[in-house]
């Protein structure tokens, strides 16, 4: 008989709308993609699942999407039976009822809290160590990361060479973005904007527009969009929307689909992103890019900020690395960033080598999905 493979749960609360499920919903794809494994993604919003997944029927308790078993977490989660492998992403705590099933098997389960991303140097210290026990149930710490003794980022097989290819075909480029509606013109700057509100985003457009090289703005739904419309002078901003100032266009698109979200980074020339999952996806574009991070009590994002910035500016000359920190730090302070911007544009050619540089560096690591299927081959 050919051997079982293990069963494995992944449950995920959503908290920051599309971070925590999008990072749940590409980790769990992966693993019945690449290493067959048989695995249920337990979601407690599929509204929100809905946005990056419109095949979601958010009234199934239990469906298939893409070889995944989905979900839906109620509130009260009774006569569960645990997998062999579980997973709370982002701390999220389990259902009682679960707990005690896991506790009840024959065999206790690896049960692994995957962590937010993180440079930070303590994290390389703590992945891997063992956490809280719930009865004979022990907790490991499991925290993706940027240097070797991580868990490494989420990075499907293939994708960066999938990338490479869509960089170099213009026609294809065109294709997708005509797709979407957009129709830029020839040797526009294009510019992607997916971040939080943020008080410092009229300076940069005020910037972008009296520039005299031409940028279009795209600018998919979500939450910065009443700063867009608040210095654009309208009341709201719908999708497909298309306004023009100066040299700048700003161009409203639908909220596109994880792979879709991929290819539009890929067509950008920088890219603003936001939280955690479009963090990681624009690092695999290798574009100059800009990171909204999700702020948390006492500022501790601050650091989390800043120690990225230590390992991605390392390779630049001080006058780049100078201008990359001004900006980044500005944005997540809700700054002006409009002279930062224009002291980042000075260093484009070296800002440009260095993120491809930084790109093939994280290729060069095991992505998160192996990662924790050799932490499980390893424990058992």
């Amino acid at each position: 008989m050919p051997e079982l493979k293990p069963r494995w749960d992944i449950f995920c609360a959503v908290v920051d709308n599309f971070g925590d499920i999008g990072v749940t919903w590409r980790l769990a794809r992966q693993l019945v993609a690449e290493h067959g494994l048989p695995v249920r993604l337990w979601v407690d919003d599929l509204r929100a699942f809905e946005r990056i997944c419109p095949e979601i029927d958010i009234d199934q308790a239990q469906q298939w999407q893409h070889g995944v078993e989905v979900r839906h977490w109620p509130a009260e989660l009774s006569h569960a039976d645990a997998a062999d492998v579980v997973i709370a992403a982002f701390a999220c705590q389990l259902p009682t009822d679960y707990m005690d099933a896991m506790a009840a098997r024959e065999q206790p389960p690896l049960w692994m809290n995957l962590d937010y991303l993180s440079a930070e140097d303590w994290v390389i210290g703590c992945h891997g160590l063992p956490s809280v026990k719930y009865k004979t149930v022990q907790k490991f710490f499991f925290f993706p990361g940027f240097q070797p003794g991580t868990g490494g980022l989420l990075r499907e097989r293939g994708l960066l060479d999938q990338r490479r290819q869509f960089q170099q075909d213009a026609e294809a480029q065109r294709q997708f973005l005509q797709s979407l509606g957009i129709d830029p013109a020839p040797g526009v700057q294009l510019i992607s904007l997916f971040a939080y509100e943020n008080a410092g985003l009229a300076s940069w457009l005020d910037v972008l527009a009296a520039d005299a090289a031409p940028t279009h703005l795209l600018v998919p739904e979500g939450r910065i969009l009443g700063d867009v419309a608040h210095w654009l002078k309208v009341e709201n901003l719908a999708v497909g929307a298309i306004h023009v100032r100066q040299s700048l266009t700003v161009q409203v698109l639908p909220f596109v689909r994880q792979d879709q979200y991929d290819h539009l980074l890929w067509c950008c020339d920088f890219n603003a992103v936001r939280g955690e999952d479009s963090f990681v996806r624009a690092q695999w574009a290798a574009r100059p890019m800009l990171w909204h991070i999700y702020q948390q009590d006492e500022d501790i994002h601050l650091d989390k900020l800043d120690a990225f910035l230590a390992l991605y500016t390392k390779g630049l000359s001080p006058g780049a690395a100078e201008a990359i920190n001004g900006l980044w730090r500005a944005w997540s302070a809700s700054q002006p960033i409009g002279e930062h911007w224009l002291a980042t544009r000075k260093h484009w050619p070296e800002l440009q080598e260095n993120a491809e540089k930084w790109c093939l560096e994280q290729g060069l690591q095991a992505d998160l999905a192996a990662a924790l299927v050799q932490f499980y081959l390893n424990w058992i």
